[in-house]
């Protein structure tokens, strides 16, 4: 796994198998990002069976068994969506056909888990909305900045027992390195990847919701910017929101594609969490200049100062979980009202960001 590439940033965990082997068959479809890979670690990790990939670019597809040797090769995407053994098709396609691909294969009786951002508009939103209300399937989505790391998952297991009591506001901090020879033309379009608040701003969001226990919040404000890509002029490389929760937590949040080179992974994630008891920060994927390891949380409450290094110590439920809902009907993992929601509020902020005017003179390096 390379830490310095967060495009094919795939962490591996503890396999912690919850059905027998034959239960739960699954495919992947749409192999334009390289969060396919993780997505598919987590399902595997957690006993499913990968059967099956169809991408229509052929070197995609060639990578992809070189990771998964065992996997079939499919001729088509009908193939994957007409076999009833595949139970969840897993997609990582251009963001902004992630929607039609999730209608297909709910309409061929299957489960969808898709990497964020699952939409680029309100409207696929609620197609989605409507299919799954029609069909009773699963509409997964992949927020891997909460559901791929163990110190944010530990975070959220602490805040449950009562840890810093009542959490009343969090700051999230989403910075992640450009590389931008390593890039498709796509991932410069915001018609395509529906802008870095939509984007890289849902996982911020989809925590706020999570560590607060919201069901629903507010955008306050927004803003965003392109500060250092000038040949990309359709591409946004900063972006902040302020919201408020309908249960009085407040938020506010950064993303940024301006990681320097020095630092020694692609993004130095961080999330701040503050409760009437005490305060909680989590270190996600570097504590810089002390440890290149991540997944540190440090928790202060009434009791004294912790440190928590939690690196392979407490694993994903989230994937467990996940399938057990789709072959139970069940919503443990994560329910589908609050991966809409998420969905929602993040193009809501996208939708009404104010465009911050920035020089001419600044260059694209």
């Amino acid at each position: 796994m390379n830490k310095n590439d967060g495009m094919n940033y795939a962490p591996k965990g503890k396999p912690n198998r919850v059905v027998e082997e034959g239960e739960f068959s699954f495919a992947a479809i749409g192999l334009d990002h390289g969060h396919i890979y993780a997505m598919c670690n987590g399902l595997l990790e957690a006993g499913g069976e990968l059967a099956a990939v169809y991408d229509s670019d052929p070197e995609k597809v060639k990578a992809f068994v070189e990771k998964f040797p065992d996997t079939k090769i499919a001729d088509s995407e009908e193939e994957i969506l007409s076999d009833p053994s595949i139970k969840l098709v897993a997609g990582a396609s251009i963001p902004s056909m992630r929607c039609d691909l999730g209608l297909r294969v709910l309409d061929h009786g299957k489960h969808y888990f898709v990497d964020k951002p699952a939409f680029t508009t309100k409207e696929q939103l609620e197609k989605a909305k409507k299919k799954t209300e029609e069909t009773g399937l699963r509409w997964g989505i992949y927020y891997s900045e909460r559901l791929h790391v163990e110190g944010a998952v530990f975070a959220g297991q602490l805040i449950e027992e009562g840890a810093i009591g009542r959490v009343v506001q969090v700051i999230g901090t989403g910075p992640h390195r450009a590389s931008p020879s390593a890039r498709p033309d796509w991932f410069f379009d915001r018609d395509y990847v529906g802008g870095i608040l939509c984007d890289i701003g849902s996982h911020q969001i989809e925590q706020f919701l999570h560590y607060t226990g919201a069901k629903d919040a507010k955008v306050l404000h927004s803003k965003v910017a392109n500060y250092n890509f000038k040949d990309h002029p359709k591409f946004e490389d900063f972006g902040d929101a302020t919201l408020v929760a309908d249960n009085g937590a407040t938020f506010y949040f950064r993303v940024d594609w301006l990681t320097p080179g020095g630092l020694g992974t692609w993004g130095d994630g961080r999330v701040t969490i503050l409760g009437t008891d005490g305060y909680i920060e989590v270190r996600k994927y570097i504590d810089i200049a002390q440890s290149g390891s991540g997944d540190h949380v440090y928790l202060v409450n009434h009791e004294g100062e912790k440190h928590y290094e939690c690196q392979g110590e407490i694993g994903y439920p989230f994937f467990g979980e996940f399938i057990l809902d789709c072959l139970n009907g069940t919503e443990n993992a994560m329910t589908q009202e609050h991966a809409f929601k998420a969905a929602e509020l993040c193009i809501d902020a996208q939708n009404m960001a104010i465009q911050v005017e920035t020089a001419d003179s600044v260059t694209s390096k």
